[in-house]
């Protein structure tokens, strides 16, 4: 998962956003612990640095293009923070508790925003949107299938729209730029995107664009239809994997190197913890509770 715009009335229903997606498909265990069982996530030092930098980035286009230099960036550092603060109650417990700590947390926001001014000029982009929040049912105008179906949603960072309706997709990261090897998981939020804009508009995005702030680079990808068909048919079989787990009550650790940075490993079978009791109805859970304030941790923000 930067600060929310608020979320319009979705009918209740299924729902999956990239997040919980690639969580399930991480480890169906913390899936349930973060939508079956709602357990709170303690603020980590990535996901607050990346909360701030998206903020900061998000508002600095309200300024005037002659405006938008680095100076002004670090400028609303401190309002932006507070503003992450306020929102979410597990953060401002933490920083009451320890504000000289959390305070080096931020440290490193600064040199993040002067990174991003190296990569990209704001004063030559104005973008159609930002931090806005899409979303689409996939059975929505499909014939022969029922109306109501799941619905896929998620926040794009931003979204530059060209003179001829050319759409770029654009997600700041906080992190370093993956290997090779792993290009494809980053880039699967990002076709997640795709597909939703594209169910949306008639248009298939002509560029995802991943600009990572830790190694100052920028991914570029450019998708087709039938990628973003296959990225559909892949949302349907985890929707199906997930409703099984529901029925069977199946939901199994997957051990990784990024349990890491799991804030419910206390609690996981892998590691001689115990999950709480599911809930009597869990199926009336996997709609995902409201998007939290904050970004997930992991190696998105790592």
């Amino acid at each position: 998962m930067a600060m929310r715009a608020p979320v319009e009335k979705v009918d209740p229903g299924p729902r999956l956003s990239p997040s919980r997606a690639a969580d399930f498909m991480q480890c169906p265990l913390l899936y349930r612990f973060r939508v079956i069982d709602r357990l709170p996530d303690v603020p980590a030092p990535a996901a607050v640095r990346g909360t701030v930098v998206h903020a900061v980035l998000e508002r600095l286009f309200d300024l005037p293009a002659e405006r938008r230099d680095l100076a002004a960036a670090r400028a609303l550092v401190e309002s932006q923070w507070e503003r992450v603060r306020d929102s979410s109650p597990e953060l401002a417990a933490v920083h009451a508790a320890d504000p000289e700590g959390v305070s080096g947390w931020l440290s490193e926001v600064p040199h993040l925003l002067e990174r991003w001014f190296q990569l990209e000029d704001p004063t030559r982009l104005e973008p159609a949107d930002r931090e806005v929040h899409i979303q689409v049912r996939l059975d929505d105008g499909v014939a022969g299938e029922p109306a109501g179906g799941l619905l896929v949603h998620g926040y794009v960072d931003r979204l530059d729209v060209a003179a001829d309706g050319r759409l770029r997709i654009v997600d700041y990261k906080t992190g370093r730029a993956p290997r090779e090897a792993y290009e494809a998981k980053a880039l699967f939020q990002m076709k997640f995107y795709a597909l939703v804009l594209w169910r949306l508009r008639g248009r298939v995005p002509a560029v995802l664009q991943l600009v990572y702030l830790g190694s100052g680079e920028i991914l570029r990808y450019s998708p087709d239809a039938r990628e973003l068909l296959a990225t559909e048919r892949k949302l349907r079989a985890l929707w199906a994997a997930i409703e099984l787990a529901v029925h069977t009550g199946d939901w199994r650790a997957s051990p990784s190197r990024m349990c890491g940075w799991c804030p419910h490993k206390a609690l996981c079978p892998a590691f001689g913890g115990r999950p709480p009791p599911l809930p009597d109805h869990p199926g009336s859970r996997i709609a995902e509770p409201a998007a939290s304030a904050l970004r997930t941790p992991g190696l998105e923000e790592e």
